[in-house]
């Protein structure tokens, strides 16, 4: 059991080795904070949605701006499409792959950013928020994997994992979720730093 767990631990590391040797998604992740920074300072928000476990990552980066990550300060206006009511409703009189385009046609405008999560890049409700999203002159920031599938030429900015392993393309997704929340608190409320 012992050299499984090392396995797993060296494998993860690798991944983020391959993506941190990248300076361009460096570079993206770096947009990335601008584009929310900007959001906010426009009193824009930001929507996050994504399928099973990237739907928990859509929620807990949304949960880490509303509520505070490291340091006090105001919420930050942000959600992620995650309602069962909501989604349940949808799916049954339109169909699942409208469940995030369906909240995005209701709520986002064009000063918003919306942080699309798909491990393969091909999920076809994120494709279709991605759609709704350009549609009404948003941003649109990607949380991709594997060669970012369709969602790679369809986001603004694509932060594509280099994995083919769903569970290691979300452990590199966290910690671009939580780099990206301690620099919009940083440059939101640099007197907290």
């Amino acid at each position: 059991m012992q050299s499984i767990i090392k396995t797993s631990l060296k494998e993860a590391q690798t991944v983020l080795n391959q993506f941190l040797s990248s300076d361009q998604n460096i570079e993206l992740i770096q947009q990335a904070i601008g584009s929310i920074t900007s959001s906010y300072n426009k009193n824009g928000k930001v929507i996050s949605c994504g399928n099973g476990g990237s739907m928990c990552d859509a929620m807990h980066f949304a949960e880490e701006l509303t509520g505070r990550f490291r340091k006090e300060r105001r919420p930050l206006e942000a959600s992620a499409i995650s309602d069962p009511s909501h989604i349940t409703c949808v799916a049954n009189d339109y169909g699942y792959e409208f469940i995030f385009s369906r909240y995005i046609d209701g709520f986002f405008n064009k000063d918003d950013v919306l942080l699309a999560i798909s491990t393969s890049g091909n999920s076809p409700n994120v494709i279709n928020a991605v759609h709704s999203a350009k549609t009404k002159g948003g941003r649109v920031i990607g949380l991709l994997g594997k060669d970012g599938g369709k969602l790679k030429e369809l986001v603004d900015i694509p932060l594509i994992v280099p994995s083919n392993v769903s569970d290691r393309i979300q452990e590199i997704h966290i910690k671009i979720i939580h780099i990206m929340i301690e620099n919009i608190e940083r440059a939101l409320f640099p007197e907290n730093y």
